[in-house]
């Protein structure tokens, strides 16, 4: 057997001192986590991270930094993870927009708040892509080079 990591993309949007998260079905029940899932075939990071917030939230995201790249090893699953977390703006919502199957909803929350429900959290990266970006941590899109 082969291994190689889960290579996923996340968005990391921040807007008024909220963060923007979902809420979706797991296996463990209902979990939050950043916007975020498998980057796809034939798109960049950023292009993949754009894409997640657009299917989980209905909002349009627009990456403007690279804010880490994560591994985590999910013992429950036995699954490592390579996460690529982006932040950005969002430029527009699309209230009507149906979600990806499994989310529950998107929700806008504090830092305090997302604290508070660590135990719902989808994975350890929630929580530490937030505390990244509150202590200031972007890199570069140019950081990633993508060849054709």
């Amino acid at each position: 057997m082969i291994w190689k990591p889960n290579v996923t993309v996340a968005a990391v949007i921040e807007r008024e001192g909220k963060f923007l998260l979902v809420e979706e079905e797991t296996a463990q029940g209902l979990r939050f986590n950043q916007p975020a899932g498998h980057w796809e075939p034939n798109e960049t990071l950023e292009q993949g991270a754009a894409r997640e917030a657009l299917e989980e939230t209905a909002y349009h995201f627009t990456p403007q930094h690279l804010l880490g790249i994560y591994r985590w090893h999910s013992d429950s699953a036995d699954i490592t993870y390579l996460r690529f977390a982006y932040t950005g703006i969002v430029t527009c919502h699309e209230p009507e927009r149906a979600l990806d199957k499994g989310i529950v909803r998107a929700v806008w929350m504090t830092p305090d708040e997302i604290r508070a429900t660590q135990e719902r959290h989808r994975s350890p990266l929630i929580l530490r892509c937030v505390e990244d970006y509150l202590a200031g941590k972007r890199y570069p899109l140019e950081l990633i080079t993508h060849y054709e």
